[in-house]
């Protein structure tokens, strides 16, 4: 039986006061709070004094997905016949289409928003019972020309829903959400979307469009954070992975074992996977000569795609020791969710791993790497190319605490009671934390 297979999740549950949790961001980004952990906690600041924590030629990665309008709202018409054959028309209450994920047609992500006249989506539908048959549909005006978007259910997939969307006109999905849809907050707000959320619902280094939530550990810096962290020669670099709504999902399993981790997209170039190699390199020949300077990933989304990337390489390595890796299709690379525990018999170093993974990217001819990740990353996990997390205070139960207990073990639970007990704000827009790991 392995390590995974014996934690029950229970054993990550606490108690988290309502007035502990954040309903709405801070005055401004940098003054949240942070709290510092070394094996102990050695530190408790703002943000806008991270540079202070962290040391000089170090490389802090962030993930730059933008998060879409990916909630859209259709009015549907209610005929009612009377006793004189009169037809009158009712509006029925707001059916909500909340866009996941595109279809494998669209994928990946930047093909769906770039789309014109059609699109398909996997969807939630709020509302679905109301919605049998027939196209919904919603008008915007857009450089004083009306476009009209049409909604067709195409499939039903277990819960979810196959939604075609169409319309006349050159212009893209992107923009259309931009003007009809909302951004979707996290279901524990129970509010709907303010002007406010439209900015501090978003990094200020949001680039790539495609989540359906935040990145929150990102949602603290500013132009200032980064000013500081610059003159202290801190690198800073970006990847992208879009975030799906899975990572509200807490975990309803008894055993963690049985839990099915949500898959998400990333895209990561193929100089950042080169300079991870360098300092592969770097790190082996500095052995025993002191530590190079550090990797820190902002956020459990960064932390899970550098980490899928060493075990991308190692999956290659096996592969090409069976049936020969460089046959293996480019959609077909991808990490499920316990890849890197099964995989652990072929692990090998940073070095290799990440080379093989490079060969293989050269040969097809990629300039990024583009796939997906379903890693879950629990106590007994080796970390292999991160050796720092800034991240917000997760919730009881969920994947994202099973990272922070990773890392600390068992700490996490006074970690977590000191957090509380000191009025830290928890969750998207709450306070957060910078853990090394060791």
């Amino acid at each position: 039986m392995t390590q995974r297979e014996k934690l029950p999740i229970e054993a990550f549950d606490y108690v988290l006061p309502n007035e502990r949790i954040a309903y709405s961001p801070t005055k401004e980004r940098a003054d949240s709070k942070l709290l510092v952990w070394d094996n102990k906690i050695i530190a408790e600041t703002t943000y806008a004094a991270i540079a202070n924590y962290i040391p000089e030629k170090s490389t802090l990665l962030f993930n730059n997905s933008k998060v879409i309008a990916a909630r859209i709202f259709f009015e549907k018409n209610k005929k009612n016949e009377t006793a004189n054959s009169t037809t009158t028309i009712t509006k029925e209450s707001p059916i909500e289409i909340f866009c996941l994920e595109p279809s494998a047609t669209y994928s990946p992500i930047s093909i769906a928003m770039q789309a014109t006249e059609k699109v398909e989506w996997i969807c939630l539908v709020g509302g679905a019972k109301k919605w049998k048959e027939g196209l919904l549909e919603k008008s915007f005006l857009i450089q004083n020309k009306k476009i009209t978007v049409f909604a067709k259910k195409m499939a039903a997939l277990e819960g979810k829903f196959l939604i075609e969307f169409s319309w006349k006109g050159p212009i893209h999905f992107s923009e259309i959400i931009e003007q009809i849809g909302k951004i979707p907050l996290p279901p524990y707000l129970q509010r709907a979307t303010t002007e406010e959320d439209k900015e501090r619902y978003q990094t200020t280094y949001a680039k790539e469009e495609g989540s359906v939530a935040a990145p929150t550990a990102g949602l603290h810096f500013e132009k200032k954070i980064f000013e500081s962290l610059a003159e202290k020669n801190i690198e800073s670099a970006f990847i992208t992975l879009h975030v799906g709504a899975g990572t509200f999902l807490p975990v309803k399993t008894e055993n963690i074992n049985d839990h099915n981790m949500h898959a998400e997209f990333f895209e990561v170039p193929r100089s950042m996977i080169e300079f991870l190699l360098n300092r592969a390199i770097k790190n082996e020949s500095h052995q025993g000569n002191g530590e190079i300077a550090p990797l820190i990933a902002v956020g459990t989304t960064t932390l899970r795609t550098i980490e899928s990337i060493y075990w991308l390489g190692v999956k290659l390595l096996q592969l090409k020791n069976t049936n020969g890796a460089e046959k293996l299709p480019l959609m077909e690379l991808k990490l499920l969710q316990w890849d890197a525990y099964e995989l652990k018999q072929f692990e090998t170093s940073n070095k290799d791993a990440l080379t093989a993974l490079l060969n293989w990217m050269q040969a097809n001819k990629m300039s990024s790497l583009i796939t997906s990740t379903q890693l879950m990353i629990v106590p007994g996990y080796t970390f292999k190319l991160c050796n720092g997390l800034v991240t917000n205070f997760h919730q009881p139960k969920s994947t994202l605490l099973l990272i922070i207990a990773a890392i600390t073990g068992d700490k996490w639970k006074s970690i977590y009671q000191h957090a509380i007990d000191q009025q830290y704000r928890f969750l998207s827009y709450g306070d957060g934390s910078l853990f090394w790991i060791r």
